[in-house]
């Protein structure tokens, strides 16, 4: 009986290794790659939406990358949310992840700004972008388009099936509503709106760069705005007095860019600007010999 049993069991052990689910071939789950992320600076403090029952978003997207979805050929798109944060009529924030500071509030911008989701934001080489918004999906909602440009980033990620989110200071998102309805507009929750990329348009406003208070003759840092046409710059790029070089400047954070070369710079300083469209626009002496940390120079240039 010893040996037939044995035989029995030994044909039962493999029978189980031919049917087991352990399969040393099979097919390992290919791990999910990190999003990239960026450290865009500070957001704005206190910058929550401030539209009724606004809810923390479902999840965060951190690549900071072009979208067919936001870069369009000018037609207008949807699938975008909005709320707003800050003071009905007022400013939003005080300049947020971009650098702005104050300026949002003043001319040019007129409080006609928006922090913008990550895919709008790109890392903070989405500051100075300009768009066209407008909604229907309110009853206070004109139609008409508004024009706002991208100060900050928005926090958290995206609403359910929104593919870009605006928060919009009160001022802009009112600017969305039927006369005399603006605050029943921003009483409405999370609007869903259109939204399409436009060329920003500073009338009679030429580029200004204010160097940050940190800056000092061997670490260069300065704050880029008012830029027409395209509004934002994918690169920057510094040319010392007495040099026929130009040196790649390192996007900083939001708006800003700086070069620290390890050597004491040359001033005046020529920068070379280029747009997210590929756009080259040179300011000459845009940064004077005597310059000081916390000052603004303005240029002689804009792009036309």
């Amino acid at each position: 009986m010893t040996k037939p049993l044995t035989l029995l069991l030994g044909a039962l052990v493999m029978l189980l290794l031919l049917v087991s689910p352990i399969d040393c071939s099979r097919k390992l789950r290919k791990r999910r790659p990190h999003p990239i992320r960026h450290k865009p600076g500070h957001v704005a403090k206190g910058h929550k939406p401030s539209a009724p029952g606004a809810r923390a978003r479902a999840h965060r997207n951190h690549t900071a990358t072009h979208s067919p979805a936001i870069y369009g050929s000018g037609r207008w798109l949807s699938g975008a949310g909005a709320t707003y944060y800050g003071a009905p009529n007022g400013d939003g924030s005080d300049g947020g992840a971009c650098g702005y500071q104050t300026a949002v509030g003043k001319q040019p911008f007129d409080s006609m700004i928006a922090a913008g989701s990550t895919l709008l934001y790109r890392g903070g080489e989405g500051c100075g972008a300009c768009y066209e918004v407008k909604c229907t999906s309110n009853a206070a909602c004109s139609g008409q388009p508004a024009t706002i440009l991208i100060t900050d980033q928005s926090p958290g990620g995206l609403f359910p099936g929104e593919v870009a989110h605006f928060d919009m200071s009160g001022t802009a998102m009112g600017a969305m509503a039927k006369p005399g309805l603006a605050d029943k507009l921003r009483a409405g929750g999370v609007l869903r709106i259109q939204y399409r990329r436009v060329p920003c348009k500073y009338t009679g406003v030429e580029i200004a760069f204010k160097v940050d208070q940190g800056a000092n003759p061997f670490y260069f840092d300065v704050l880029i705005e008012f830029e027409d046409d395209d509004g934002d710059l994918s690169a920057v790029e510094l040319m010392e007095a007495g040099s026929h070089t130009w040196t790649p400047m390192s996007h900083n954070w939001g708006a800003m860019w700086r070069l620290n070369n390890g050597r004491k710079l040359n001033a005046p300083f020529a920068l070379r600007l280029t747009s997210d469209s590929g756009r080259v626009l040179i300011a000459n002496n845009a940064i004077p010999a005597a310059w000081k940390p916390g000052k603004t120079y303005r240029s002689l240039v804009n792009y036309p």
